[in-house]
């Protein structure tokens, strides 16, 4: 008698995914889309997303959706007719700014992961990056280096802790790997490295403009 198959699990509830509002030209970028969204389903985390519908945003989203997992996009209003197109999928939260988009996305999220992207993918990894750094939140970052996507970035900031401006414990911060499968799995693994004196602050009363929306959560 066959074994029955046991679903995966997962430590996360929600996952935020950074990706471009274009496909990339190279079809290894839509694959990876596509199969991070199937592994979302197969272990049962919700997505997070900017709320687009072209592009990888809208590939990883459509992914979870027809699979049968939930969607949550967080876009804001003066994007909504650039980057969705067609029907939506899941549920779409609109905001007032990038700012509170960002912040949003964080709230709701219990780990980030990027996929490839320009700017836009760029500015919000490297926020929740800083914002862990600071001690702000304990969750873990990933990126999906798909065919060395990301080797400039990880490269320079290897440089940055050779010279001196990043510390060296705080490299591990970012997790990263080459395909979907052991890119989640080293972020269920993650144990968070901060400075002990950074992550005493009570960052939430700060006047830095977070607590506007950054509520208690984000620091779970």
């Amino acid at each position: 008698m066959e074994e029955a198959k046991v679903g995966k699990s997962s430590r996360f509830k929600r996952v935020c995914v950074f990706c471009g509002s274009s496909t990339g030209k190279r079809d290894c970028y839509q694959d990876a889309a596509v199969e991070l969204g199937k592994e979302l389903v197969a272990r049962k985390v919700d997505l997070v997303y900017g709320g687009g519908s072209i592009g990888l945003m809208g590939l990883v989203s459509g992914a979870v959706h027809s699979g049968g997992g939930r969607v949550i996009g967080i876009i804001p209003t003066t994007l909504m007719d650039k980057e969705i197109t067609g029907e939506t999928v899941g549920e779409v939260k609109a905001v007032a700014s990038m700012h509170q988009r960002k912040a949003e996305m964080a709230r709701h999220s219990d780990a980030f992961i990027a996929l490839p992207g320009g700017y836009g993918t760029l500015e919000e990894l490297l926020e929740v990056i800083t914002w862990a750094q600071l001690g702000i939140h304990k969750k873990p970052v990933g990126l999906l280096n798909v065919d060395g996507y990301y080797n400039s970035l990880l490269a320079f900031i290897d440089k940055a802790v050779d010279d001196g401006f990043i510390q060296p414990f705080q490299r591990h911060i970012i997790v990263s790997a080459p395909n979907v499968k052991d890119l989640v799995q080293k972020l269920e693994e993650y144990v968070p490295v901060q400075d002990a004196v950074v992550a005493t602050l009570r960052w939430e009363k700060e006047r830095f403009g977070y607590n506007s929306f950054l509520q208690a959560d984000i620091a779970r």
